[in-house]
């Protein structure tokens, strides 16, 4: 028997507010939610799909009361599907993102960004057409 990667736990200080802004990077929508928690996925899934176990994993917020003091030892990649990787930072600072510099250099070919809270992901090359 193996395990199954079903979510990512992101502390947070505003499970809302950070699960509204994934919403809008990844066009997820909200599949949970109860005190101080907030799950998303791509889609909502029915209570037969969750007992066969096709859901693809998830993100779950959940509120913390400590600061981040930390690097980052894990974060999100996402490619643009519909458009191009400067029209999808430029999207992404809209919502609420800031680039972010960790020694990436100016010459590599993503972008680092941080979400509202600074939780660091990159935008990679485009995946359109």
């Amino acid at each position: 028997m193996t395990s199954r990667f079903t979510e990512l736990a992101v502390d947070c200080h505003d499970p809302e507010g950070l699960a509204a802004f994934w919403c809008e990077v990844l066009d997820f929508k909200v599949i949970d939610r109860s005190e101080g928690k907030v799950e998303i996925g791509s889609w909502v899934p029915t209570v037969e799909e969750v007992r066969a176990r096709q859901m693809p994993p998830t993100l779950l917020f959940v509120r913390v009361p400590e600061g981040r003091t930390l690097k980052n030892r894990l974060h999100l990649d996402v490619s643009p599907i519909d458009r191009s990787t400067e029209d999808e930072v430029t999207r992404l600072i809209g919502l609420g993102a800031t680039k972010a510099d960790v020694g990436q250099g100016s010459d590599s070919n993503w972008e680092v960004m941080a979400d509202p809270e600074g939780n660091e992901f990159c935008v990679l090359r485009t995946l359109a057409p």
